[in-house]
């Protein structure tokens, strides 16, 4: 007997809206991660490039763990491991409020900050060591060269890294399904356990993910060229 194909199911009634559920879901912890870990990770990497190289070995080794241990394995420890070391009030919180979402998003966070601190400081390491100098000449502290000079120009030479940064966390946010973040793969498993439409459910997810990913590199192009053309005018 061939299998008939019917999209019909799982885009209509309950099976949409959590599929649409999902893609918020999965919007909002992209979102959320993409900023979050952005913010860390240039923190980090101004940092690793100051004068303190106690601090420069603590932000290496964080980022030696992150780069080295599997994301799942992250997601679990944080999940199941991490609240025992919680004080009782943040257990208590998080057992009431729901644990899942916010510990999928620290995870998700501590693990993109490592690799956007590295894509930045190897955009620091592109700068001439002469424009450093040359701000630190003009009187300028360390914080406010990076902020004025050093920062904005790498983050131009990094732009490419952090767009497929971007994209990797957007897909990485599928993995939160594990801890039971109701994110679209999640979702999409749910529609399948119920109308057992498993091509249907899982090809719509297929499509949703393939938008978003050739949204997140349409941004990323748009920007690059924004960031171009304002340097030769310049």
């Amino acid at each position: 007997m061939n299998y008939r194909f019917d999209f019909g199911v799982v885009l209509h009634g309950e099976y949409l809206q959590w599929l649409l559920g999902g893609i918020g879901v999965t919007l909002e912890l992209f979102v959320m991660a993409w900023a979050l870990s952005f913010i860390l990770g240039v923190v980090l990497a101004v940092v690793r490039l100051g004068q303190s190289r106690a601090a420069a070995w603590l932000i290496g080794a964080y980022v030696e763990y992150h780069r080295n241990v599997p994301l799942l394995v992250q997601l679990l420890f944080w999940y199941f491991a991490a609240p025992s070391l919680f004080p009782a009030f943040v257990r208590n919180y998080l057992t009431t409020h729901g644990s899942e979402f916010p510990l999928a998003l620290v995870a998700l966070v501590l693990c993109a900050a490592a690799y956007v601190s590295e894509d930045l400081r190897s955009g620091f390491r592109a700068i001439p060591r002469g424009q450093i100098e040359a701000s630190r000449a003009l009187g300028l502290t360390y914080l406010q060269a990076a902020r004025l000079v050093i920062v904005p120009q790498a983050l131009r030479i990094s732009l490419p890294s952090l767009v497929n940064q971007a994209l990797l966390l957007f897909k990485n946010t599928s993995l939160a399904m594990a801890v039971g973040v109701a994110e679209l793969t999640y979702q999409a498993k749910e529609v399948d356990s119920n109308s057992f439409r498993t091509f249907e459910a899982f090809a719509v997810a297929t499509a949703v993910y393939l938008l978003f990913s050739f949204a997140i590199m349409f941004a990323g192009s748009v920007i690059s060229t924004r960031f171009t053309s304002w340097e030769v005018r310049r």
